[in-house]
């Protein structure tokens, strides 16, 4: 009962506590979270894009056939009386019929010149047979292949027949003849479009399809069977592009109410806003807007095709609507091809919606073909109604009073500005003064506003999946405002921010011409907008670069990208543009050029925007890209020393576009110069310096950079290679690799038996799949030894080794000339012999360290870096020896002249002087027989044993097919080579890309004015944050209040289990009930509280490396894993512990200088300290050191090295502590002293304290947290020292147990745990009593425990992890009664 009041208490005082460690969680940065740890570095997959019109049509010619017979009506058609009698708003009977039919067709021509007014109109009023088929023929002749039309009035002719027949007249009116579709087919021919305003039009359609059915048959029958009658008769047109528009269905008459104008289909088709008014005012609605009579309607002031004018604003409202409901109701593809393609027949369709809406209040259905979805009762007619209403209820107003209304800031697009009629004249000062009052929102109709805000609404409330809205089209139709334009921009860019999906809408709705237009405009405030909208476009369609070049749109950004005064964001935007108009596009390039892009550029690389920066350096890189006259540009204005500053930026983005414009620089240019040559030397030597960089996306970037310096100066690579080549053969290296497990090949586990590892599926750990892919343990014989700082490379040598035993190759499986063991000893022959004698001359040479940069690079722990290096490397290795194989036939006489012809080289020979192709010779590791082969030489006597080589050769071709020219030219051809379209898959072309460029655009193609989830309360991701954070508060009272009662025993074993190898590392998560346990090169991962593996990996160190450290880094949130290799490798592992598969988030080479002298030895402590690190998760520091003479700090938000603290002292760095609060850091060392640092100062005053009481290699030093933290510090020999960072003398002196391995200390309890080899843990408390002794495992009938190789405190709970050589890994706990 005591125990749950104690917890309740101390739940009491903790609760503030609990907020404040709640805060802190929050507060604290995580590392490696960013974009480019958690994606793949590629572009987005394109979307197909259907936007743009592949076959945008005219219609032409237009055949306009009456049959009215004015005066006679048809005998199978009763007419009411009174009867509808107006055609084309003239009443036939007005006038003798002769004139009135003219003037009917003269009417119906202008009606439709409105909508398309340079078309070739024909008439054919009361025609023959004969006369249509002269006047179609002849149109379809003109037209050739674009559209014609036929418009079919049949007013005064009998009904169309079930025969598929319309009727015309004989010469003499005497009689109906009749025509039939299928003859109108033929003459007509496609594409075409038929308009038929007759009663029972809907027979024509099915008829037409019959016949076009049946054209179709004909078709195919002649095309399987040249033999039959049909396939010798002309054949008929296809009438697959043919589109009709008829009045009625099948069975339905016209209506004759006398109201409505007879050929009532006609008018809504071309003259709709008349039809649309005056059925409005038939309505029973109309009585509601009083005095507004028929006569009135004609009244209404203005041009249709003048937005500034009510007339023509009503027009422009209905377009809206009618496109906004087309766009809503038809499948896509239908929408593109009625309403995008064809100006005239996208008119018809718009004004065909408003036919069915009013037709069909007379109980007549109009049919189209292609048929339509019915629309007539879609919301947006409401919004046409009350458009109406308003301009309506206005004019009976205007006309009384007289006034002409004319907006009092002239004719700018207001509403009534319109030329008055003269009757309205004489303006009073009254409505003067009313007008003035108005606010020019209300001088229009409040339609757009409305819609716009419908648009805001969706935009604002919208869930995620929703349909997508329906004012998009009355955005693209606001657009043409100049009122409304920046409210409509501003929708438009919030809207196309939604991701790829809402570009793609806009630019199938039709958006591009309208913002194409816009670059034309010099509003200023208009700017920000289109650049953002232009970007976001880009980003899904790149395609448009085209478009803005012809265009000139290119110079709007060009100036925005000048403009000081824009907002950084807008440059970044807008020098994105650019990048993309620039990218793989020479007009683009020529146009930007011209435009003063590369001095603008230039001038921006210093902003303190890191986005710019970024992409300022990639707009640089790609003009310059395959471009020679940028690139002189480029030189003249020191473009390639301003780029330098950007290879230390603090964003690893920024310095990756830097060194990928330095690529570009550097790159195949056509001719070369001594100043073009000095030049590239310079920038190779500046980019060397990257080699050590601490994000892989840059050491990529790096690669693919110095890889163009390799396709350039190609014969002086070979060269190099060659040197090496020689120089290898005659040289012994010795190596930890010879000495431990010299012959073996495949991967040697201590363990009896070696569970299967967990293969690793990840994009970026290829190494690490070992089972999957039978890893070749030769890439393990790597090693990292360098003398001096990172900017001394070694040298080194090619291996004569055939990569038959490498099974590491490129990531489609092929095998490599150079192997791993290969480049180990290239790297590693420095440390051991005279670089001059080894070299020669040319040691110092561009060309010889940029081989070693890159020997370095393949050696690099991130996978996707060495495989890139590896490519460059194999394919001159290649090429090398390709080249200098005929030379040493040569040389010892026995040279052929003739080229073995092969059927895929056609028999391409070495261009060289006295060359020729190497001889085939057998081998026991060829692969194949048909590719020749360098003959066999003498084997080297200093071979290391593990070559699988039988006859020794050189490094020869035989796993490459001979489909490539061979390499045969200076570098001045180099350009032309690299560009030669080889079948042989080379490994290194000019193209070698690292998406980075495309992964960069993607930024731009996905929302950026989205809350990120993370800060979004609702969301997920957060919900599990906060979930996890409660737990860590939960788990830190918890562990509190067991600690500040006090320890007194920690001997209750909770956990045993055997290891897959003899643990080397232990490390609790803090939080979860998780423990990893590292051994030699792989990691297991236990639930101590359920007692079962979670998961078992393999780390991707080589051979005779171990791990000697981990960390948790962001164990209060996504926990990653860092491992941290005595060859001076750091790795980070995310997805452990869980159902995915582990996965390499970054490596990189922390330690570059390991020092060799203390490596390779047996894994006793005594020996080697490998790597030690310390992490500070609140300022996302890494403190790394260990057999070297330095403290390397790496910053992990920046991946840089910021600071190297000189140890000052000449053994090796053993344990590392730290705390942020005081900037210390504390050092044991092996030499038994332990140094206090403060990194807040300068390298040589930055030691402040240096404690030598210790005679012995210090196990651990432990620097405590708090402000009046104490160092304790422990040697070999058991004396635990405490030390006061202030005092030069120790405080305080235990001695524990001798010969200790492993100690630790915990952090909340003041106990202190020992390992020792004499196989028992002895636990202390702060006092130096003894509380606890283990020396047996619990249920194993007291088995003894094994010698200790680790141990670990939790950082909270009172558990200490333990794991001994016998494979054994346990955890011991306080009492129970205590937990």
């Amino acid at each position: 009962m005591k125990m749950d009041s104690d917890l309740l208490h101390s739940l009491a005082v903790g609760l503030a506590e609990e907020e404040e460690a709640d805060m802190n969680d929050w507060k604290l940065p995580l590392a490696f979270m960013k974009k480019r740890h958690s994606e793949k570095i590629e572009g987005s997959k394109a979307l197909a894009q259907s936007w743009r019109m592949k076959d945008r049509m005219k219609t032409v010619s237009v055949a306009l056939v009456l049959c009215l017979n004015v005066g006679v009506d048809p005998p199978d058609v009763v007419k009411t009386s009174p009867c509808a009698r107006l055609e084309c708003w003239i009443d036939p009977l007005s006038m003798s019929p002769q004139k009135a039919l003219e003037t009917i067709g003269a009417n119906l021509q202008k009606q439709y010149e409105n909508w398309q007014p340079r078309a070739r109109y024909k008439q054919s009023l009361d025609p023959t047979v004969d006369e249509v088929k002269k006047l179609c023929t002849s149109l379809r002749r003109n037209a050739k292949e674009e559209r014609v039309l036929f418009h079919y009035n049949g007013h005064g002719v009998p009904r169309p027949t079930v025969n598929g027949e319309i009727w015309v007249f004989n010469k003499n009116y005497t009689q109906y003849i009749p025509l039939s579709i299928y003859d109108l087919q033929t003459w007509m021919g496609s594409p075409s479009i038929f308009v038929y305003d007759c009663s029972n039009a809907g027979i024509i359609v099915k008829s037409f399809k019959q016949f076009a059915l049946q054209r179709e048959q004909e078709l195919e029958v002649a095309a399987i069977n040249p033999s039959h009658p049909l396939a010798q008769m002309p054949l008929p047109p296809s009438m697959k592009n043919c589109i009709q528009l008829a009045a009625c269905e099948a069975s339905e008459l016209l209506p004759m109410n006398p109201d409505l104008p007879a050929d009532l289909f006609t008018s809504c088709l071309t003259t709709p806003i008349k039809i649309a008014l005056r059925w409005f005012c038939m309505q029973k609605s109309a009585k509601l807007v009083p005095g507004v009579t028929l006569d009135l309607i004609e009244k209404i002031p203005g041009r249709l095709n003048d937005r500034r004018t009510p007339l023509g604003e009503l027009n422009w409202i209905f377009t809206a609507i009618t496109d906004t409901i087309a766009w809503n109701v038809l499948p896509r593809d239908l929408f593109q091809k009625l309403f995008r393609q064809d100006l005239l027949v996208a008119s018809l369709f718009r004004n065909f919606l408003l036919a069915e809406r009013i037709m069909r209040s007379y109980n007549c259905t109009p049919v189209s073909s292609p048929r339509l979805p019915p629309t007539y009762m879609h919301a947006m007619w409401q919004a046409w109604d009350l458009a109406v209403d308003i301009c309506l209820s206005q004019l009976p107003t205007i006309i009384e009073e007289g006034t002409a209304f004319r907006s009092l800031r002239g004719a700018q697009g207001r509403w009534w500005t319109a030329e008055v009629p003269a009757h309205w004249s004489g303006v009073t000062d009254r409505s003067l003064h009313r007008r003035s009052l108005k606010t020019e929102e209300d001088e229009h109709s409040p339609f757009f506003a409305e819609q716009l805000t419908a648009f805001q609404v969706w935009l604002t409330m919208g869930v995620e999946n929703r349909n997508p809205p329906e004012q998009l089209p009355i955005v693209l139709q606001v657009l043409l405002s100049q009122v409304h334009r920046l409210r409509a921009l501003d929708l438009l860019g919030r809207f196309l921010d939604l991701g790829p999906w809402a570009v793609s809408l806009a630019l199938s709705v039709g958006i591009f011409p309208y913002v194409l237009k816009l670059l034309q405009s010099s509003a200023r405030e208009l700017r920000p907008l289109l650049v953002f909208i232009w970007a976001k476009i880009l980003a899904v369609d790149s395609s448009c670069q085209a478009d803005l070049v012809k265009d000139n749109g290119h110079k709007y950004f060009l100036s925005v990208l000048a403009d000081s005064y824009m907002p950084a964001e807008h440059r970044t935007m807008a020098v994105f543009i650019l990048a993309v108009i620039v990218n793989s596009y020479n007009t683009g390039q020529e146009a930007c050029l011209q435009g003063n892009l590369i001095a603008n550029c230039l001038e921006q690389l210093s902003d303190p925007h890191p986005l710019l920066r970024q992409w300022v350096a990639i707009c640089l890189g790609r003009i310059w890209q395959n471009f020679d006259p940028a690139r002189w540009c480029g030189v003249r204005d020191s473009a390639h020393e301003k780029l330098y500053t950007l290879l230390s930026d603090p964003i690893p983005e920024v310095r990756c576009a830097a060194v990928f414009a330095l690529g570009t620089f550097v790159g195949n240019s056509a001719e070369r110069t001594d100043h073009s040559t000095t030049i590239d030397h310079n920038v190779a030597m500046m980019l060397a310096q990257l080699i050590n960089d601490g994000s892989p996306v840059v050491r990529k970037e790096l690669v693919v950079a110095l890889s163009h310096l390799v396709v350039q100066y190609e014969s002086n690579f070979c060269t190099v290679a060659l040197q090496f080549i020689e120089e290898e053969k005659n040289y012994t290296v010795p190596s930890p690799a010879n000495t431990a497990e010299p012959g073996n090949l495949t991967p040697v586990r201590d363990s009896p038996a070696i569970p299967r590892l967990r293969s690793v599926n990840s994009y970026t750990n290829i190494r690490a799949a070992t089972t999957a892919r039978n890893l070749n343990k030769s890439l393990q014989n790597l090693n990292l030894n360098e003398e001096g700082g990172p900017a001394a490379f070694s040298p080194g040598n090619l291996s004569t080794s055939s990569s038959a035993s490498s099974t590491l190759g490129s990531p489609d499986n092929d095998e490599y000339i150079l192997s791993f063991e290969t480049i180990d000893k290239m790297r590693r022959v420095s440390s051991y012999s005279s670089l001059n004698s080894l070299i020669g001359v040319s040691f110092n040479s561009v060309y010889t360290q940029i081989w070693r940069v890159l020997l370095h690079l393949a050696a690099d722990p991130f996978p996707e870096v060495s495989d890139l290096a590896m490519k460059v490397l194999n394919s001159i290795a290649y090429k090398a020896t390709m080249n200098a194989r005929p030379q040493r036939i040569l040389d010892s006489g026995s040279l052929t002249q003739s080229a073995p012809a092969s059927p895929t080289s056609k028999g391409t020979h070495i261009h060289q002087a006295g060359g020729s192709p190497p001889m085939p010779s057998t081998s026991s590791s060829s692969l194949t027989n048909e590719v020749p082969k360098p003959p066999a030489r003498e084997q080297a006597s200093t071979r290391p044993p593990y070559t699988p080589t039988l006859g020794g050769q050189a490094p020869h071709s035989h796993q490459f097919p001979r489909t490539r020219k061979m390499f045969d030219k200076g570098p001045e051809q180099a350009g032309e080579d690299g560009d030669e379209p080889g079948g042989h898959r080379n490994y290194i072309c000019p193209a070698l890309q690292t998406g980075l460029c495309d992964w960069s655009a993607k930024y731009f193609a996905q929302p950026v004015m989205k809350i990120p989830e993370e800060h979004d309360l609702e969301s997920q991701v957060r919900m599990e944050r906060q979930w996890r954070f409660l737990r860590n508060t939960r788990v830190r009272r918890q562990s509190r209040g067991i600690t500040q009662r006090g320890v007194s025993r920690l001997d209750d074993q909770i956990f045993i289990n055997r290891n897959p190898g003899v643990p080397s590392v232990v490390k609790f998560h803090p939080f979860n009930t998780c423990i990893a346990v590292a051994d030699k090169d792989s990691i297991c991962f236990w639930d101590w509280e359920k007692g079962e593996r979670l998961d078992y990996f393999y780390n991707g160190n080589p051979r005779y490396t171990r791990i000697t450290a981990m960390e948790y880094l962001n164990g209060h949130d996504c926990s990653l894993l860092l491992t941290a290799t005595d060859d001076g490798a750091l790795r980070i592992w995310k997805n452990f512990a869980d159902q995915k598969n582990p996965e390499m988030v970054t490596a990189w080479q922390g330690l570059s200088d390991m020092l060799p002298t203390t490596r390779g030895q047996p894994s006793s402590s005594a020996h080697s300290a490998g790597m030690v690190v310390d992490w500070e998760q609140e300022t996302g520091l890494l403190m790394t050191s260990g057999d070297v003479r330095v403290i390397r700090i790496w910053d992990t938000d920046r991946e840089m090295k910021v600071q190297d603290i000189p140890t000052g002292a000449d053994s090796c760095v053993t344990s590392l502590s730290c705390d942020s609060q005081r900037s210390l850091i504390v050092a044991g060392l092996g030499d038994g002293s332990v140094r206090v640092f403060d990194r807040r100062m300068g390298p040589n005053e930055c030691r402040v304290m240096t404690y030598r009481e210790h005679g012995a290699w210090v196990v651990k030093a432990h620097l405590q947290k708090e402000t009046d933290g104490h160092i304790i510090s422990v040697s070999v020999n058991g004396d635990v020292r405490f030390f006061e960072p202030r005092t030069p003398d120790s405080i305080n002196v235990l001695q524990t147990v001798k010969g200790l391995t492993a100690l630790d200390i915990h952090p909340q309890a003041n106990l202190f745990a020992c390992g020792s080899m004499n196989q028992f843990i002895a636990v202390y408390n702060a006092n130096g009593d003894v509380i606890s002794n283990i020396k047996y495992y619990d249920g194993f009938m007291g088995q003894r425990i094994g010698a200790i190789s680790c141990l670990a405190f939790h950082p909270y709970w009172p558990h200490l992890a333990v794991g001994s050589n016998d494979y054994y890994m346990s955890i011991y706990s306080a009492e129970k009664r205590l937990r």
